[in-house]
């Protein structure tokens, strides 16, 4: 996945989404994961959290469960 920071720069970030039925995340890397619920939140690591404007980083993941198209929610503090 890729953030990118819009017209100003950012310090933190957070992406959101709720995976479909059955969908479980199994290993996570350049973020933090929380799951609440049926929710699912990756917040920045210290490394990755401050972006100028216009620039972008990443994080990845690994799941379970047959594949779907959420719609992802982003945002910075």
């Amino acid at each position: 996945m890729t953030v990118t920071a819009g017209a100003s720069a950012i310090n933190g970030w957070t992406a959101g989404w709720t995976p479909a039925s059955g969908q479980t995340i199994t290993q996570l890397w350049s973020g933090t994961l929380t799951v609440s619920g049926s929710a699912v939140t990756v917040k920045n690591v210290s490394y990755n959290g401050s972006l100028a404007a216009g620039t972008s980083t990443t994080f990845g993941f690994l799941a379970n469960g047959s594949p779907s198209a959420p719609t992802l929610t982003c945002s910075s503090p």
